[in-house]
């Protein structure tokens, strides 16, 4: 399930995803969520299911209880969350807000599938100088966060999607453009094949945490 905002419904790393699963021997995998794909992605022949919801503040949506709804509809063994722009682009939010919203979302997954996989984004920067730093600071509260929440059954991976995203791989100051489109789907891909391999050959007793996937 990938799960997020804007940015995970119009651009199109999803389907960059998806022909590379084709391509790397695990064509049995199948995106889900209520969605189907931004404007963007009409053209493409790819599995169009996600969560990604234009608009949606992370800390409204672990608040409204809202992926509670999208799981019970949408069952899922991994998710992906890129979450957290809306929140900084719309205000100033504070970390621990947005931390403890983070954390209600694994909470409720773990409810909704004991076993989950949880890949969590640094978020990808902004053009504006302000949002930034905000968006940095958030980032950087991430990995600890992960980390507390790690657990051998449940294991949390955290894919860097920050670093080595430049204001040039933006299309609008906020969303990716086409080079920034391929460079998530470059950094989610190998934490989303580490977390489906270890479903399908059923290591319950995987790695620790590490910072980034």
């Amino acid at each position: 399930m990938p799960l997020g905002d804007s940015i995970t419904d119009y651009g199109c790393w999803r389907a960059w995803i998806w022909e590379r699963f084709q391509n790397d021997g695990h064509s049995n995998v199948d995106l889900v969520g209520g969605e189907l794909a931004g404007e963007n992605c009409r053209n493409l022949d790819f599995d169009r299911d996600h969560e990604g919801h234009p608009g949606f503040p992370l800390i409204d949506i672990a608040a409204k209880n809202q992926l509670v709804g999208w799981l019970s509809q949408n069952n899922a063994d991994v998710v992906t969350v890129h979450l957290g722009t809306v929140d900084i682009v719309r205000g100033t939010p504070k970390v621990a807000d947005l931390i403890a919203a983070l954390g209600k979302l694994v909470d409720q997954m773990r409810a909704s599938n004991a076993v989950m996989r949880i890949i969590i984004a640094q978020i990808i920067p902004q053009a504006d100088t302000n949002k930034n730093r905000l968006v940095q600071e958030y980032n950087r509260a991430i990995p600890a966060f992960a980390a507390s929440k790690n657990i051998t059954t449940s294991p949390i991976w955290v894919v860097d999607q920050w670093t080595g995203f430049s204001t040039a791989d933006l299309s609008d100051g906020i969303h990716a453009a086409p080079t920034g489109i391929q460079k998530i789907a470059d950094k989610f891909y190998p934490a989303l094949v580490r977390a489906i391999e270890s479903i399908e050959n059923f290591e319950e007793t995987l790695p620790g945490f590490s910072p980034t996937a």
